[in-house]
């Protein structure tokens, strides 16, 4: 291996030479391993194609091939990178092409491709922008429903403020009626901008699977326990039972797991009668296709809300929350998971955010969510999460 002098009289560079070693192509490699953005190394092949001659770690865990020697398609199959990789590699220029990876989690990349000096050869490094995607559009849907659904309140707020100063002014159980529903109509403000926060960090982060084990039977039972104090006025009560051979442990963020349990547990009780019963239910399912299997009651109409991608090994666990409601309609169903979706004729006075948050948090955690119900006959709500440990 021969030194390099650098600099030298006459030179921008130091008098004294700096002695660089040309990297050796092994130390390159190591190199290229340890970097966390997938770097492939594409050249032409004799078909008139291209082929992967390199990838580095981390395009091994991207893409879960073998690449050295695979055709390029075998990997990436976008069209749109395809065709900027072999027009880089046709005319010896730089190029660059977006595009999403297809799936339960979506996510969004850019591919940057660029010559070597050898013709015919290029280097591509897939950068993950999925983080500063997912952060733009948080913003602007936050923006958006923030905008839409604060307008009614504020709305009705202003009036009350302009009748108290006027006509109110003097009438004191005018007045005492008008600040009552503005405290309600601010308590509802406080409601919609707390959920519309807690599904944007949901959906921030949406991507990273969460770690660690969720007694979930526990979980739904602490709950349980703290909604009881205040079902007692309506006379509504909540059950909460667990199949044989538990306890059952869901891989999962706890404090995000709560919030699934107590956003169902709160839309049944909302919708039940008085003297209603709210049943809670953990079981075990051996496979993705029992965890989503229908309770088969005669008249009521199952949907999937949101399904996990496929996987021939993985157990669940199954949360199920039942209640005595009216019910609803076939055609309500694929919707009920839409941010501020309310089923025409049925009230809860909710910020209409709950199962959307539930979606989100269980897409997160990598399980499933569905819906059974039957008009005037009550509604199930289910959640299933891969088992702990598994």
């Amino acid at each position: 291996m021969s030194a390099v002098p650098i600099g030298g009289k006459g030179s921008d560079m130091p008098d004294d030479p700096v002695i660089v070693d040309p990297l050796e192509p092994l130390a390159a490699q190591r190199i290229l391993q340890l970097l966390p953005d997938p770097v492939l190394l594409v050249r032409a092949d004799r078909s008139g194609g291209a082929e992967i001659a390199y990838g580095n770690a981390a395009a091994q865990a991207l893409f879960r091939v073998s690449l050295a020697g695979a055709p390029l398609g075998a990997a990436l199959r976008q069209p749109q990178v395809l065709e900027a990789i072999e027009a880089a590699i046709a005319s010896h220029t730089p190029g660059e092409a977006p595009f999403e990876s297809i799936g339960v989690q979506p996510r969004y990349w850019r591919a940057f491709i660029r010559p070597t000096p050898q013709a015919g050869e290029v280097v591509v490094v897939l950068r993950d922008e999925t983080d500063a995607r997912r952060t733009e559009r948080m913003r602007a849907d936050f923006l958006a429903n923030a905008s839409h659904e604060l307008r009614t309140p504020l709305a009705s707020l202003a009036g009350f403020v302009e009748t108290l100063r006027t006509h109110a002014k003097d009438d004191p159980a005018a007045r005492d009626k008008f600040l009552a529903i503005m405290a309600e109509q601010a308590g509802r403000m406080t409601r919609l901008i707390g959920d519309l926060l807690s599904l944007s960090r949901i959906e921030l982060n949406e991507h990273i699977a969460p770690e660690g084990a969720v007694d979930l039977t526990r979980t739904a039972q602490d709950v349980a326990d703290g909604v009881r104090p205040l079902l007692a006025q309506r006379g509504v009560t909540v059950e909460v039972a667990e199949a044989p051979g538990g306890p059952f442990e869901a891989v999962g963020d706890r404090d995000q797991l709560v919030q699934v349990v107590q956003n169902l547990i709160d839309n049944g009780v909302k919708y039940s009668p008085s003297e209603g019963v709210v049943r809670v239910m953990i079981e075990p399912a051996a496979s993705l296709e029992s965890a989503r299997a229908p309770s088969g009651r005669e008249g009521w109409v199952a949907l999937s809300l949101l399904s996990p991608d496929p996987s021939a090994d993985q157990r669940y666990v199954v949360l199920r929350v039942t209640d005595e409601g009216p019910g609803m309609a076939r055609q309500h169903l694929p919707r009920l998971s839409e941010r501020f979706y309310r089923v025409e004729g049925q009230r809860s006075g909710g910020t209409g955010l709950g199962l959307a948050i539930v979606k989100h948090v269980v897409n997160r955690h990598r399980g499933g969510f569905a819906v059974e119900s039957a008009e005037g006959e009550g509604s199930t709500f289910s959640v299933y999460l891969p088992v702990a440990g598994a």
